[in-house]
């Protein structure tokens, strides 16, 4: 099962956990459709008063699977497409949710696992964790998450990690404005009740009233995001087919440096 869902004592807390740690918790079709149903479904519930978000293992996510990314490269461009307006379904969804939610951050995020991050309400992540926003050595872009990673970090520091996909640690994924919190990781667990504990105090439709607010001063929603989703995903569509995404992509399946890298 790609992804664990429990109902935490009673109190009303969703507990989500990325679970395929054999790939660091990577993306594929299943893993994608699964998150996206069951947010959807808390969405439509009502006795969920808080979502947390995790991985299994010692990963957060590494962003796209393995085969998955082996698939898209030999797909068309429009398969291209439709796969990436699902992934920007899912991003919707979670940043969208009525419920408050919670990143708990237990280690590493790349790429789409970056977007998942910044897709929360709040995020706390272990010392240890490293993240980056790497697509652009593979000679593609952070299309689909790049709304969200730009609204949390700002367009000059997004400009940075998008154009280098270098990594960096959790502080300085707090310093950008990422993360909210990062903690030994033997006191995840504990930083994320205390957050999760405060959210338990609010009312409920106050705390709704809060996140649409939010969203609404800063001038988008989810029906402006859906039309942004066409041209992000019809973009990553459009390298992942192109000469350099071809070839990005091949390099990193053959485990070799791209040729771009060969030449003087």
């Amino acid at each position: 099962m790609s992804l664990l869902t429990e109902q935490l004592d009673g109190r009303g807390v969703l507990q989500l956990t990325l679970n395929r740690p054999e790939v660091h918790n990577a993306f594929d079709s299943d893993l994608i459709g699964s998150l996206t149903e069951a947010l959807e479904r808390a969405e439509d519930n009502r006795e969920v008063r808080v979502v947390v978000l995790s991985g299994a293992g010692d990963s957060f996510s590494a962003g796209a699977d393995l085969n998955w990314m082996r698939g898209m490269a030999a797909a068309s461009e429009q398969e291209n497409e439709q796969d990436a307006l699902q992934l920007a379904r899912l991003m919707r969804a979670l940043n969208y949710l009525d419920q408050p939610t919670v990143a708990r951050v237990n280690g590493s995020a790349f790429g789409g696992g970056v977007g998942l991050v910044a897709c929360c309400d709040i995020a706390i992540a272990a010392d240890g964790a490293r993240f980056g926003m790497t697509e652009s050595t593979l000679g593609l872009a952070p299309a689909v998450v790049a709304p969200y990673v730009l609204r949390c970090i700002g367009e000059h520091q997004a400009r940075r990690w998008f154009l280098t996909g270098e990594r960096f640690s959790a502080r300085q994924a707090l310093q950008i404005g990422l993360l909210h919190e990062v903690v030994p990781a033997e006191q995840l667990d504990e930083a994320v009740e205390t957050v999760v504990g405060s959210l338990l105090r609010t009312g409920p439709v106050a705390v709704r009233s809060c996140k649409r607010l939010a969203f609404t001063v800063a001038g988008h929603d989810r029906d402006r995001q859906r039309a942004l989703d066409q041209h992000t995903a019809k973009l990553i569509a459009s390298l992942r087919v192109s000469a350099e995404g071809q070839e990005g992509l091949a390099a990193f399946l053959e485990k070799r440096s791209p040729e771009w890298l060969n030449q003087e």
